[in-house]
Order: C-alpha cells, then structure tokens, then sequence
C-alpha cells in the first residue's frame, strides 16, 4: 500500500497562496538554497509519485518539463502524475493519469495499489479532501520565516479538526523548516 505525503510551502502566519498580483509573489525565492532543495528532495523519497489537482498540474506543466537537467527536475519529470481534472482528454505531460470522476474513490483505490509514495504538492482543495477523508498519511510543511498577511491558509473553516503528531524537523541555512508529521485523524473532544 503507498503513503500519501502532502508537502505544501507556507508562512508562518499559514499563507499558502496567494493572488498572482500580490506585492510579494516571490516570497519563498529569498529563501532557496542548493542546501534547502536537497533537503527537500531527500525529504520526498528516492522514487515518488505526483498527486495534484488540476490547476497545479498547469502550473507545473509551464515550469518543470522545461526547467532543465538538475536532480529536482528530473524527478518530478519522470514521477507519474496522478491527476484530479473534469479534463482527462487535455493532460499532455507525462507519465500521467487521471483519478476519474471521483476523485476520493480514485485515490483509495490508488492508495492499494503497489507502488512508490504518493507526494501532493499545492493543490488546496486535494489537500483538505485527503485530510477530510482520513488518506493522508504526512503532513510535511514547508515553514518559511515570514509573515504574509493576506492570502489562502492551509485549510479553509470547512474541514473538521485533525490531529498529527510530531515526526521530525530539518532546518536548511535560510531558516527554513521542513517539519514533519504523521497523520492522526481527526481530533478527539
């Protein structure tokens, strides 16, 4: 059976995104470092699979097939990408595969299958349905040292309590944080 591991980028005021017109779009450029991407890809697994929503999977699509011949982009090149979209027809960079009409059932049956882990990146709305259905197995943020203000937070006030527990943390030179945790459920009363 393969893990499901959400890996989202976030501030600590929980900013995860933004609006493409926000004054400080490049807000995690500062803080890159040789250092910090190989963290971030030991911290993916040696073989990964992706797990994204649709409008990720385009925003992946403009950057990384052409992004060159470095460790990061060659593994997210050759992974399979899993994909939830109302558009299967129009998926072109691959491997790839859609989760079919629903997504939840998709991915459960994904997540039996023999395999490599299952790496989410992005993608909020997948992100809260997986913790909402219980099928994330890891939560691993990526905590950069800033206060964004504005912006879309981690979860929305629609999904129910969860609780993690306290895996590991790494930090890279820039201060960034890579902390992860396992994926209880939801929280008790």
């Amino acid at each position: 059976m393969r893990k499901i591991r959400i890996f989202e980028h976030i501030s600590l005021d929980g900013v995860i995104e933004h609006d493409k017109n926000y004054t400080y779009g490049g807000w995690t450029a500062a803080y890159r470092s040789p250092e910090g991407m190989a963290m971030l890809l030991g911290a993916y697994g040696g073989n990964f699979d992706l797990l994204l929503g649709r409008k990720t999977y385009d925003e992946f699509l403009g950057y990384w097939p052409n992004a060159g011949d470095f460790p990061m982009a060659n593994a997210i090149n050759a992974a399979t990408k899993y994909i939830a979209t109302h558009r299967p027809e129009s998926l072109e960079w691959g491997p790839v595969k859609d989760l079919g009409t629903d997504i939840i059932e998709g991915i459960r049956k994904l997540k039996l299958t023999d395999g490599p882990d299952l790496v989410l990146c992005g993608s909020i709305s997948l992100t809260a349905m997986l913790l909402d259905a219980g099928l994330a197995d890891e939560v691993i943020l990526i905590v950069y040292p800033v206060l964004l203000g504005p912006g879309k937070r981690l979860l929305s006030d629609g999904i129910d309590a969860r609780e993690l527990e306290f895996v590991s943390t790494l930090a890279t030179p820039t201060g960034v944080l890579l902390n992860t945790y396992k994926h209880v459920g939801a929280l008790k009363k």
